[in-house]
């Protein structure tokens, strides 16, 4: 989704919102402020923004902001952003966020990367573990999601929407569901809620190797129905599997990270 400026009207009939990128355009002040207080940005943060759209976000951030920078796919907006606002303010990345190397953008000695947007929905999954890749960089993440992934990701075990998302993303951070956007809050209005999720980076993970958790993970909830034993059938035995803490009748969902961290690191011991 794409935040737009609300006072000029004209501007978002210039700029048809495209479904390819999963435009939306933010309109509502209220909800505005409120995520800028929840971001609660400071002078010499080193901001970054996913799909500023037509920068009503980009325009309250830089309230407290010398300076940020701003990663956005649709070239229009890049042209719009170029006008708007000097070098000096903002500097902009014209491309794809899912390709984006955010350990480049500089960062003073001793701090991190704090970055924030509207997700579109339809990657949101995606680049979510993209971001993951570059976890040890990041102060903090604040993003506008779709509700019901925000819910997966915050899911805790036992919850039917906790899942892979849930488990990937609970080991390398600690989030939070800060409050729900209604769909008449955008324009054109989404046919779903949103909700924005903080995620600050986990200081001391559990010691596990990320390609092996992500494979057991995803092989115990491919078939999330079955029991545990029977999910990762021919990846581990019933011994291993109590071995790690899990009762072998138990379903995916009940599972917790410590567990499915421990069944990883029978299969590749943490370096």
């Amino acid at each position: 989704m794409r935040p737009a400026n609300k006072p000029d009207k004209k501007n978002i009939m210039k700029h048809i919102a495209r479904k390819r990128f999963g435009q939306n355009f933010l309109h509502d002040d209220n909800v505005l402020s409120n995520i800028t207080e929840s971001i609660n940005p400071r002078d010499g943060d080193t901001m970054v923004e996913i799909g500023p759209g037509l920068a009503a976000m980009t325009d309250q951030l830089l309230r407290s902001l010398k300076h940020m920078h701003v990663v956005e796919l649709d070239r229009d907006l890049v042209a719009r952003l170029e006008k708007k606002y000097e070098p000096s303010r903002l500097t902009i990345h014209s491309g794809d966020a899912l390709k984006f190397d955010f350990g480049g953008i500089p960062v003073p000695e001793g701090k991190k990367l704090r970055v924030v947007g509207n997700l579109p929905y339809n990657i949101s999954s995606p680049l979510l573990f993209h971001l993951a890749e570059y976890v040890d960089k990041v102060q903090d993440q604040h993003f506008m999601l779709q509700k019901e992934v925000v819910e997966r990701m915050v899911a805790e075990p036992g919850s039917k929407v906790y899942g892979r998302l849930s488990v990937m993303l609970q080991w390398r951070y600690n989030m939070s569901l800060l409050f729900v956007v209604p769909p008449e809050a955008f324009d054109p209005p989404p046919r779903v809620d949103s909700a924005i999720v903080r995620m600050i980076p986990v200081a001391n993970p559990l010691p596990c190797d990320g390609p092996t958790l992500e494979a057991v993970v995803q092989k115990a909830f491919s078939q999330r129905r079955k029991v545990i034993r029977n999910c990762l059938s021919g990846m581990f035995t019933e011994e291993q599997i109590v071995a790690a803490g899990i009762n072998p009748t138990d379903r995916p969902e009940t599972v917790g990270l410590a567990a499915y961290v421990a069944l990883a690191n029978l299969l590749k011991p943490a370096a």
